[in-house]
């Protein structure tokens, strides 16, 4: 997997599970998908940093992002 894309990958389940705790927390129920879904987007991201040769910096994650969208243009 290329590691911009699952730099952004990891960083959209992170934001798209914030709903969810906040979710199952005004519920009072256990936010368990929303736990594992968070260390699935972690998993990601560590994974991305770890394993892109020059290592992300703040600067960096834009660019990631609009290179992923440029590659998948999904319309």
């Amino acid at each position: 997997m290329d590691t911009d894309l699952a730099l952004v990958l990891g960083l959209a389940l992170a934001v798209l599970s914030i709903p969810s705790i906040v979710s199952a927390f005004a519920d009072s129920r256990p936010p368990r998908v929303s736990i594992v879904t968070v260390v699935i987007a972690a998993g990601l991201v560590i994974y991305a940093f770890l394993a892109h040769s020059d290592g992300y910096s703040l600067r960096d994650i834009p660019n990631a992002i609009v290179n992923v969208i440029a590659r998948y243009k999904f319309w």
